[in-house]
């Protein structure tokens, strides 16, 4: 059974920036496209960003669009996410997520999309 592994989360004040990371247990990950979720408390779990296997596509949700930066690194299994200018509201836990079945336009924004997921890095924004 793969899994996915986050690290890279902390505390830091808005305005700052934070990288994160999600390695990947096998890699037969690499042929699956790769996303990163948040969840706030009381909240549900939120499509954050998504990168397809060979990285021509990338998805963001509009509240972090101009702010954040997936990548993803096949060559070490990797997937980051880089965020910038971050704000208080984007406290959460995040978590990688990877989706097994084929890319298709709309089928990478809800939870029940992705097959695997990490155990989730907090990322505390200060005001």
């Amino acid at each position: 059974q793969g899994q996915l592994v986050e690290s890279g989360g902390g505390l830091v004040q808005a305005g700052g920036s934070l990288t994160l990371s999600c390695a990947a247990s096998e890699r037969t990950f690499n042929a699956f496209a790769k996303g990163w979720f948040r969840q706030a408390p009381g909240k549900e779990r939120e499509f954050v960003a998504v990168i397809t296997p060979s990285k021509t596509i990338t998805m963001y949700a509009d509240s972090v669009k101009g702010r954040f930066t997936i990548s993803r690194d096949n060559a070490k299994n990797t997937v980051s996410l880089q965020m910038n200018n971050l704000e208080p509201e984007d406290t959460a836990v995040y978590y990688c997520a990877a989706k097994t079945s084929l890319w298709s336009g709309g089928m990478y924004a809800r939870p029940a999309d992705y097959n695997y997921w990490g155990q989730g890095t907090q990322v505390t924004v200060s005001s």
